[in-house]
């Protein structure tokens, strides 16, 4: 190249030959367990690099520094490292390309295929990082959301635009719940992220809970339990940017992110790898503030145009409510659905436990009858709670209360109302009549 300038100046030519810049290399000192110590490369926070290991370069990410050493995060897992290794920054990724091709579509957190297919190269180039809006700009929720469910629609009516929480334990039904919101759903968009779980779930996931109807419509992101923290934490950002870019084109758009511990989780590997001291049961200060600011690109924007309904799965560890990652998402979301261990072992499903559920935006979105219906039967389930363990040894006497005794009168009818098939779908309507044909 040099030689091609030199020449081109002896010869007089106006138009000489480019110069490639030249590329600056750094060196790979240490590595600890999945921290990778570097020297002598400038990089950027949450900068991608490559570095040199036998076979394939491996990429990573800059996930924090100290002094000259930047402390870099893998992607993918790593084999084939050895001391003084080099480092790189490539060129800048030109950003994302969306559009309605990813419908139907699997990939993982760096929207690479999944599914065995190529993605075509078409569609709107957008970045990788999204914004939220102002909250002064941003559209409030006045619309209900139909998803499907009965219990949900008429007792914990949700809102476009509003974030709400599904909390259970392990084995209670959540995956077949959130399949069937995906299926019976009036949203024209759904997202589904599948972070940090099980690979054989995913598979099963999208063939069982979520099908070929509901996959039509759909995108998924999968980022199993076996990949690298940093890949799980991408794949939970790609959900949201996806769903933020069918938004903006005014498109109803549902998020299903499970789950929302498992995100929280890979970030405390991150922080603690780095040497972020541990705070509460172990979870380092970034992961609430990273929490918090993932969940507030979730909504409506500002367009009048097009909304962003977001369900979080949240595992509480031991069916433990009081879970640091459950407190803190029970306080940022604008709901919260508990799945109760208790009903899903006597068969009901969806196992809902109405009284310790509740829909902060439901009151802006039904009628004062229909929220009075709503408080009615959550009354009665209520009164009886009391008596429930009483009924089995005879220890409750009738004639007393009678609200209570209306409780336990009603009571199988009641829990019919609550349950409902895998392959049955309610609209807003039908559900909101079926609960008045109940309570009439």
């Amino acid at each position: 190249m040099l030689s091609g300038w030199f020449e081109a100046c002896l010869t007089g030519s106006r138009q000489l030959p480019p110069i490639r810049p030249a590329r600056r290399y750094g060196r790979l000192l240490q590595v600890t367990g999945l921290t990778l110590q570097v020297v002598g490369c400038p990089l950027q926070l949450g900068q991608r690099c490559l570095v040199e290991t036998q076979d394939e370069p491996l990429e990573a990410e800059a996930v924090g520094f100290d002094r000259q050493f930047t402390y870099l995060m893998p992607l993918v897992p790593v084999h084939g490292l050895h001391p003084g290794a080099r480092v790189w920054a490539p060129e800048q990724a030109p950003g994302l390309l969306l559009g309605d091709h990813l419908l139907g579509r699997v990939v993982d957190g760096l929207l690479r295929p999944l599914d065995g297919q190529p993605l075509p190269q078409t569609g709107t180039r957008v970045a990788w990082q999204g914004q939220s809006p102002n909250p002064l700009l941003r559209r409030p929720v006045t619309e209900p959301l139909n998803v499907g469910v009965r219990a949900i629609n008429a007792l914990l009516t949700p809102g476009k635009g509003q974030r709400l929480g599904l909390f259970a334990g392990s084995g209670v039904g959540k995956s077949m719940l959130l399949g069937m919101m995906t299926r019976y759903t009036s949203a024209q968009i759904v997202i589904v992220g599948l972070i940090g779980e099980r690979g054989r779930e995913v598979r099963e996931f999208i063939e069982q809970a979520l099908g070929a109807e509901g996959r039509r419509r759909a995108v998924v992101v999968a980022a199993p339990a076996d990949q690298s923290p940093l890949l799980r934490l991408r794949a939970a950002e790609l959900c949201h940017r996806l769903a933020e870019y069918y938004r903006d084109a005014g498109h109803d758009v549902l998020l299903l992110m499970d789950s929302l511990t498992r995100y929280a989780q890979a970030q405390r590997e991150i922080g603690l790898a780095i040497g972020e001291p541990p705070a509460t049961r172990g979870y380092p200060p970034s992961v609430f503030s990273l929490l918090t600011r993932l969940v507030e690109r979730a909504g409506n924007g500002v367009s009048p145009q097009g909304s962003l309904t977001a369900f979080y799965t949240v595992l509480a560890e031991g069916d433990d409510q009081l879970d640091p990652i459950a407190d803190a998402a029970r306080a940022i979301l604008d709901g919260h659905l508990v799945l109760s261990r208790r009903l899903a072992e006597q068969g009901h499903y969806p196992a809902i436990d109405i009284n310790a559920s509740v829909s902060r935006v439901m009151p802006q979105l039904v009628s004062a009858e229909q929220l009075a219906r709503a408080t009615r039967l959550r009354q009665l389930l209520a009164r009886y709670q009391q008596v429930r363990e009483l009924l089995p040894l005879g220890g409750y006497q009738p004639g007393h209360d009678s609200e209570l005794d209306e409780a336990v009168r009603r009571y199988p009818e009641l829990a019919s109302f609550l349950r409902q098939g895998l392959h049955d779908a309610y609209d807003l309507a039908a559900s909101q009549q079926a609960l008045e044909a109940l309570l009439a």
